[in-house]
């Protein structure tokens, strides 16, 4: 996967500031910062909180197994990604190298980014995202692709190179797969949806 910022793209006129000040939805949706302008997700639906309710507890379980008190686990937080390139985004799962107390964190501080894309998210939206966790050099990456009903989920776990994501991991149809990470996690497909 190559993941490349812009630099030919308008930027909006958004900052980081003026995002994180903005009222959050109350409906539950998530309002993130792509390259200055305001993005809205809808609120996630069951199937995609069942999944990321399930990898919080294997990284929260994981980190606190391999004694890294250096680490927290905590969903959908802000997280300031690029101050030049105006965005801020809302992982679904953040592992960051900070304490809980803060309302947002920095792109330093994002060890693991978790991304669950369900069938509505465009692909415009999945490639900016990994384009801008790339660039903000964030180490490691897992997407998680919910099914149409019927289908397995699958799973990518990502290990940032020089500048793009390589894939380290793949896994779906019930497979468990050990994840790229700070600490060591099996994610199994199977318990996904």
């Amino acid at each position: 996967m190559t993941a490349e910022v812009s630099t030919i793209h308008p930027l909006g006129p958004k900052t980081l500031e003026d995002w994180l000040a903005e009222e959050q939805p109350s409906d539950g949706s998530r309002l993130e910062l792509i390259l200055g302008y305001l993005y809205m997700t809808p609120a996630p639906g069951g199937p995609h909180q069942y999944a990321a309710g399930e990898l919080f507890v294997a990284l929260r379980n994981a980190v606190r197994a391999a004694g890294r008190d250096d680490l927290n686990v905590l969903p959908a937080v802000a997280v300031k990604i690029s101050t030049p390139f105006r965005t801020g985004v809302v992982p679904d799962i953040a592992v960051v190298s900070a304490g809980i107390e803060h309302t947002s964190f920095e792109a330093e501080q994002l060890v693991l980014a978790v991304e669950i894309w369900s069938p509505g998210n465009t692909r415009e939206e999945r490639d900016t995202k990994v384009a801008a966790y790339a660039a903000a050099k964030v180490p490691y990456l897992w997407i998680v692709e919910l099914p149409r009903l019927g289908k397995p989920a699958k799973f990518y776990g990502y290990t940032l190179g020089a500048v793009t994501y390589r894939q380290e991991v793949y896994a779906a149809a019930g497979e468990a797969v050990l994840a790229p990470g700070p600490v060591p996690v099996t994610v199994d497909t199977s318990e996904l949806s």
